[in-house]
């Protein structure tokens, strides 16, 4: 007699249920990692010690083995045989594609400006004093940090949990590309006010013109950073 199709699905998802617990520490672990990334702290090519980071989290190998092949999936870590884990450098190619989805997530978040959640102009604001902040201080990582968290805030102009997953993932590895510039200053400096300009359009609800702004800056730190990488090449 066959399996009535509900029976099926709900022993399947009992089968895994030693799971659960494992994947849910793995997706923490991961967030952990990641965080150290878009902070800046992890930087391309660096080592991923396995030993070391089970002791500091206190999870199995097997947990901290799935949370580096969670942001494996993302293009954060990239396993190498015999070696180990390790931080991924961005090639050209990635840097091309990370622009062109960025041009899709920001600007649409840029057009929803009017209709966004309560707060999130708030976040844009935040964001840039954040810059602002750190610049005065002459914390350039820490600039580069809040310009980050500035184009999440764009993003999240959507109001789409979506959205606000794909754009945290894309800039986590977006900040490895920042480690292609030599000086953290040089780059992340000019983009100060272009940050502040456009957050300045938003408030006053000039959505074309920021989206015209928005767009701009994306293709000229796109360029700045290709010949970067050519330079490097």
């Amino acid at each position: 007699m066959p399996v009535p199709a509900q029976e099926s699905w709900l022993d399947a998802i009992a089968a895994s249920r030693h799971d659960l617990d494992r994947s849910s520490t793995a997706a923490r672990v991961a967030d952990l990692l990641r965080e150290q990334i878009t902070r800046g702290r992890l930087v391309p090519g660096e080592r991923l010690p396995e030993e070391d980071l089970c002791r500091a989290v206190r999870v199995s190998r097997n947990t901290m083995r799935e949370a580096f092949r969670l942001l494996v999936q993302e293009r954060l870590l990239v396993h190498e045989f015999n070696r180990g884990v390790f931080v991924r450098r961005v090639t050209a190619d990635g840097l091309a594609d990370l622009y062109r989805v960025r041009r899709i997530l920001e600007c649409e978040g840029v057009r929803c400006a009017a209709s966004a959640p309560a707060g999130a102009l708030a976040r844009v604001e935040a964001a840039v004093a954040d810059g602002e902040r750190a610049a005065a201080a002459g914390d350039w990582a820490g600039v580069g940090t809040a310009d980050i968290r500035f184009h999440q805030a764009l993003a999240a102009l959507v109001g789409s949990p979506r959205v606000d997953e794909m754009t945290r993932h894309l800039l986590a590895e977006m900040r490895l590309v920042f480690h292609e510039m030599g000086s953290p200053r040089e780059f992340h400096e000019p983009y100060l006010a272009r940050n502040r300009r456009i957050c300045d359009l938003l408030a006053a609800g000039a959505a074309e013109d920021a989206e015209r702004a928005l767009r701009s800056y994306l293709d000229d730190a796109e360029a700045q950073l290709t010949a970067a990488y050519d330079t490097g090449a």
